[in-house]
């Protein structure tokens, strides 16, 4: 285990030449950054994925009663043994072969089958109640250290001048502004990565998982090998966006859709602009050309800004979903109202939370069709579309 341990805090592999750890422990004079430092983030993350929980029910879900947002989900699928059996044992998607051999079995039409099954995965989906709360502590923490990022990074040199980030590097203190900032943001993302195993199930599931392993390695490889200061630039720079997001997702749930569509907008902006345009201009150009020009590349550098990269590949993904979203949205907006977070149900999930196929009822249903959910109407909740045709789930 040691020539393990040895071998991975090679000092060649994490420090620049000359370098050694030696170099950097703790004095009386300075405090630099340790790597045990960051075991504090995993009690941490427990800490925050429960406060969620207290906050959620105690805060959000007041907030969305106020706002008369229903707790009901999607309309429930008529009980069934047959199908239920199926659903449960074999797939929630049945093939054409499948849905055939039931209509005979059952006697329904195809359609009437599918529109169960639709239903039926519907269900376990949350209600909109559980999702504006998830959302709205999303704000929340990103609203609060956002704002701390803002308030501490404008009395630092490096905000204005992004060469100070390498100036003495590696020999640059650890203030407690920093220690704190760090531990908050990574155990956060800690949580993150938890609770995508058990909030809503998004179509970009993988996407967001490299996303947060991305994040947290990123976090942890500045925090080790003192590129702090660069480190809270980008985290600062992430977090601005994300509050827009959240803000939009509440007031789609709360139905209020001109509100919905001005917050969509601005984050639209907002994240094109800063992920497309900043990010590179501003964190890229100081990693891979300043660092160079005053430090020099050495292995863990390498990683770094690899990692940084590939956080850029994500944006303009992102990007992309955004714009098409956007698209979309005018054009739906010609025949009348249009809802950014809607339409955006088969791009990116994380625009709208999660995706909720339509429970219009499906014409021509056989007499037997009555047994099951069949309905001359439909009924929609809060953050549900209803009454048109339904998109692909994911």
């Amino acid at each position: 285990m040691a020539g393990i341990l040895a071998w991975f805090w090679n000092e060649r592999f994490w420090l620049p030449h000359n370098v050694t750890w030696a170099d950097l422990k703790n004095t009386d004079e300075a405090t630099f950054p340790q790597a045990e430092d960051l075991y504090l983030a995993c009690p941490l993350a427990f800490c925050i994925f429960m406060i969620r929980l207290v906050f959620e029910r105690f805060i959000a879900r007041p907030c969305a009663m106020g706002l008369k947002i229903q707790a009901n989900g999607p309309q429930k699928a008529q009980p069934n043994a047959i199908l239920e059996k199926v659903f449960t044992a074999i797939t929630k998607h049945p093939d054409e072969k499948r849905l055939e051999g039931l209509s005979k079995q059952l006697d329904w039409d195809v359609r009437t089958i599918q529109r169960w099954f639709r239903q039926r995965r519907n269900q376990e989906k949350p209600s909109t109640l559980a999702r504006f709360c998830e959302s709205m502590w999303r704000f929340t923490f990103y609203l609060y250290i956002f704002t701390y990022g803002v308030r501490f990074l404008k009395k630092t040199p490096w905000l204005w001048n992004t060469k100070e980030c390498w100036y003495n590097y590696p020999y640059q203190p650890l203030t407690a502004d920093i220690h704190y900032y760090y531990i908050l943001e990574l155990s956060f993302y800690l949580s993150l990565l938890f609770s995508q195993f058990t909030d809503i199930r998004k179509k970009d599931f993988l996407i967001m998982f490299l996303h947060h392993v991305a994040t947290i390695s990123l976090i942890t490889f500045s925090y080790v090998n003192n590129m702090a200061r660069v480190g809270t630039l980008v985290m600062c720079l992430h977090d601005a966006a994300d509050v827009l997001i959240e803000a939009a997702k509440m007031a789609n749930y709360a139905k209020c859709q001109i509100l919905c569509n001005l917050l969509f907008a601005m984050f639209a902006i907002l994240f094109i602009s800063s992920r497309l345009g900043v990010y590179p201009v501003w964190i890229l150009n100081t990693t891979l050309f300043e660092s160079w020009e005053i430090v020099g590349p050495y292995p863990s550098w390498w990683v770094f800004n690899l990692l940084l990269i590939l956080l850029q590949l994500l944006h303009s993904f992102w990007s992309y979903l955004i714009v098409k979203t956007a698209c979309r949205a005018i054009s739906k907006g010609k025949v009348g109202k249009w809802n950014p977070l809607h339409v955006s149900k088969d791009d990116r999930s994380d625009i709208e939370s999660s995706s909720d196929e339509d429970d219009s009822p499906p014409p021509n249903q056989k007499h037997h069709s009555s047994t099951t959910n069949g309905t001359n109407k439909t009924h929609g909740t809060n953050g549900y579309l209803t009454g048109a045709p339904y998109p692909d789930e994911h």
